[in-house]
């Protein structure tokens, strides 16, 4: 437990100040556009994490949101219902997981749909030898072939949403008193540092994506999306009576207006 304290100590002073939350989006646009650039102009040599295989993409970047997910739930359910004591506040909390989970499911369909109409199935990855029997990317796979479109960053996308979305609802720790005896500590210390290591890995897989895979016209389409969704959320929608709201805080509205307008 000592050394949960002491990453969770780490995690205050870190993750859930203000000035991350301000910046992260601004540095998560700047890594994109440099790491894009290095991979264009000087790319860096194969390693561990230009395979697609690696550890880290294969059993957490592919199901991003459904980590994100299940930590956050226990998550928001324990520190929101410590700090207000209203189960319907709480539901009303724990709605922000179903609009995530719409704008994870929206954007990757949407993602799917402009890859298969702009794209077409060729012979090689050269992009040699049309092959105009196979309509779909699934079919021409099937065969051999290899599929072709405008294949916006998936990763970019989800990364940027899920990392900006704990961040904020990691907001809460600085509100949440608890007796270290107690099992709510214990919990909620446990998910709060899981969450962190969770947003490192998703910053650092980000990072890769940007030197290692996709174009820069694919990256910052996917890192766009990603920025629409939390900022059309917690930066617009959340900060209305009508949504499922802010984290609670001390004066939460006003602080995070003034934040945004700065």
């Amino acid at each position: 437990m000592e050394h949960l304290e002491r990453c969770a100590w780490v995690l205050r002073g870190t993750l859930v100040r203000a000035a991350v939350r301000r910046y992260l989006p601004w540095a998560l646009v700047a890594s994109m556009l440099a790491g894009s650039l290095l991979k264009e102009l000087s790319p860096l040599p194969e390693s561990y994490f230009s395979n697609k295989r690696n550890v880290l993409n294969v059993y957490f970047v592919k199901v991003a949101w459904a980590w994100t997910f299940c930590l956050l739930l226990p998550f928001i359910t324990l520190t929101n219902y410590h700090l207000t004591g209203k189960a319907g506040l709480v539901l009303r909390r724990l709605s922000t997981l179903l609009v995530g989970t719409a704008i994870w499911y929206v954007g990757t369909a949407v993602f799917a749909n402009i890859e298969h109409y702009t794209g077409s199935c060729y012979q090689s990855p050269a992009l040699e030898g049309v092959r105009k029997e196979h309509q779909s990317k699934r079919q021409c796979h099937g065969e051999g072939g290899f599929w072709h479109g405008f294949d916006i960053s998936g990763h970019s996308f989800l990364l940027t949403f899920c990392a900006l979305m704990i961040v904020e609802e990691m907001a809460v720790l600085h509100e949440v008193r608890t007796d270290r005896s107690h099992w709510l500590h214990a919990a909620i210390t446990t998910l709060g540092v899981a969450l962190g290591f969770l947003t490192f890995i998703w910053v650092w897989m980000f990072l890769c994506t940007a030197v290692y895979f996709h174009n820069l016209s694919q990256k910052m389409f996917g890192t766009l999306f990603g920025l629409l969704g939390w900022y059309g959320t917690y930066g617009c929608w959340y900060l209305k009576s009508f949504s499922p709201g802010l984290p609670p805080q001390s004066s939460s509205l006003n602080l995070k207006q003034d934040s945004y307008k700065k």
